[in-house]
């Protein structure tokens, strides 16, 4: 099996370095048409030039293939709307979507300023949600669409001085789960990527030694999987130095008490019995969760649900 993207077209935000780099280049190579977007701002989100995405685009042309760059800021509507309208007069379709575009402005939540907060959750969050929605409605009419979310470790498990990060990064697991459900019989699928990669994200971070093991390209490997013909569908697709892992969010089977029972006394009591991971299940929609509970009282109790 060879995963190929000849005749399908992508827009990769955030792809004038680092991982979206990778990923532009990685599709580009394997025959995408391929729009490199990026502001051209620094890991904290301020200044602009058009001179990395250029590059990029440049590599790609010179390795013989075809790409435009576009400067949008993702979280802005009119000029996301741009970059579609340009796409789709070059190439007439929009295939493949990947949410990369990000910033960082750590601090621990005491020193961190709502400012700060709120620039990074628009970034991530609405930036691939204006950036989705821009080319939902071409891929649910032209009844394709791969869209990939970049999450992060540090929204599925909490990192030290990133409350706004992992806010974001887990709101985007949040919003693919929806959007599976509602484009799955117009044949989009939107899964997440959680990298961990080399970048200028993190440098500083790491031990140089680690570092060199973190590749772009490894997880790049990954990230082509989530948008191929064959892709999967609402997977979190973790990668970095040559690993691959699915996370997902599990429930445990739970208990049940009576209504007379019902009291915070009895539940600090059934704790072990919550906490109890036998039977538990990957929910893959919210009302799953209401049909347990309801199921479970109306046996307890002899309610017949029709």
């Amino acid at each position: 099996m060879s995963i190929r993207f000849d005749d399908r077209v992508a827009i990769v935000t955030g792809a004038g370095g680092g991982l979206g780099r990778s990923h532009a280049l990685a599709l580009a190579a394997r025959g995408a048409k391929v729009v490199v977007n990026d502001l051209g701002g620094d890991v904290t989100g301020e200044g602009g030039s058009s001179a990395a995405a250029e590059a990029v685009v440049q590599e790609i042309i010179d390795a013989g293939g075809e790409a435009i760059a576009h400067g949008a800021n993702v979280c802005d509507e009119a000029q996301v709307a741009d970059m579609v309208q340009k796409t789709m007069d070059k190439w007439g379709r929009i295939d493949i979507l990947v949410n990369n575009a990000g910033v960082l402005r750590d601090k621990t939540f005491a020193k961190m300023t709502l400012d700060d907060f709120n620039f990074v959750m628009q970034v991530h969050v609405m930036g691939s949600v204006t950036c989705t929605k821009a080319v939902w409605e071409i891929m649910r009419e032209q009844g394709y669409g791969r869209i990939v979310m970049t999450t992060s470790s540090s929204g599925l498990y909490g990192n030290f001085g990133q409350s706004n990060y992992g806010a974001a990064k887990l709101g985007l697991v949040g919003f693919m789960n929806t959007l599976c459900l509602e484009g799955q019989k117009y044949n989009i699928h939107v899964n997440s990527l959680a990298p961990m990669a080399a970048t200028r994200m993190t440098e500083g971070l790491l031990p140089q030694a680690a570092l060199d093991l973190s590749t772009p390209e490894s997880v790049t490997a990954g990230l082509l999987t989530l948008c191929d013909d064959e892709a999967p569908n609402r997977t979190i697709l973790c990668a970095g130095s040559g690993g691959y892992a699915k996370a997902a969010i599990y429930e445990t089977e739970g208990v049940y008490l009576k209504p007379e029972e019902q009291t915070p006394e009895n539940v600090r009591a059934a704790m072990g019995d919550i906490n109890n991971p036998e039977g538990q299940q990957e929910l893959i929609q919210g009302g799953q969760q209401s049909m347990k509970f309801i199921g479970k009282a109306a046996q307890a109790l002899g309610v017949k649900i029709s």
